[in-house]
């Protein structure tokens, strides 16, 4: 077996979550959508937008990453 660098990809198949949000949640999450086809001049819908949006804030929660960090030490 060759030794690459590269390590097996993990899976990335997408799973399918569906939440309900109350009205306030979706028209600010809609807004959001305009200003960033206003500011990027490409228009994304909001499911597209939604997992960026997640993964931007698990990673800037520090405390969530140091109990993540903790967990999978043990």
């Amino acid at each position: 077996m060759a030794d690459l660098k590269l390590g097996k990809l993990p899976d990335r198949t997408p799973v399918k979550l569906t939440v309900a949000i109350p009205p306030d949640l979706a028209e600010a999450l809609a807004n959001y959508a305009a200003l960033y086809k206003e500011t990027y001049q490409q228009e994304e819908t909001v499911a597209e937008l939604v997992p960026a949006m997640l993964r931007a804030f698990l990673e800037s929660d520090r405390g969530f990453a140091k109990a993540r960090a903790t967990s999978q030490a043990r």
